[in-house]
């Protein structure tokens, strides 16, 4: 059993929730996330926060045009920077799943030179980790973004990074750790 940090704010308790609450929660809960878990249970304290960020979310994850393996890859970035424990232990299995090769996920999680599978990949990191670091993209980067992705794909990717940029900060804010029994993998 891992000793994570005591959370410091909990979902709303499902027993007292209003009329708006239990119709986020069961729209979320009927999608396909399949349950209300981590940030999406804490944001049930403000519903219309909930609503919309989950209308992103779903957005962000499931219907970009960003193919999973590059989105995954990006939010396994962000989940790195932020040292969003929950988050990792979120998307590593769909980021494999999806594609990514367990070298690259765990030069992620090291820091390691990540073994690219293509340049779909290294742009994608790429524009991530310039985004994270300097909070923008040099201009032969954004060229080479624009090309190696093409334009809905890099604006899906920014929306990615600032979608888990506000899951990040709620993982993080919150203390929301993934299941007890969960290692550590990012500290």
């Amino acid at each position: 059993m891992t000793d994570w940090p005591e959370q410091r704010l909990a979902a709303p308790d499902p027993a007292g929730y209003d009329a708006r609450q239990r119709e986020i929660h069961d729209a979320i809960a009927s999608g396909p996330r399949g349950g209300v878990r981590g940030p999406l249970a804490v944001w049930l304290h403000r519903p219309e926060l909930a609503a919309r960020a989950q209308e992103l979310g779903r957005y962000c994850r499931y219907d970009s045009s960003l193919e999973p393996r590059l989105s995954e890859l990006a939010i396994l970035a962000m989940a790195r920077h932020w040292n969003a424990e929950y988050e990792w232990h979120a998307h590593k299995p769909p980021a494999l799943e999806a594609g990514l090769s367990p070298e690259l996920v765990e030069a992620l999680r090291t820091g390691a030179e990540p073994p690219y599978a293509d340049a779909e990949e290294r742009v994608t990191h790429a524009v991530a980790v310039s985004v994270l670091a300097t909070r923008n993209v040099p201009d032969d980067l954004y060229a080479e973004a624009e090309v190696v992705l093409g334009i809905r794909r890099l604006v899906d990717l920014v929306g990615v990074i600032g979608y888990y940029t506000l899951i990040s900060a709620t993982l993080n804010v919150f203390r929301i750790s993934p299941p007890r029994d969960a290692p550590k993998e990012l500290t």
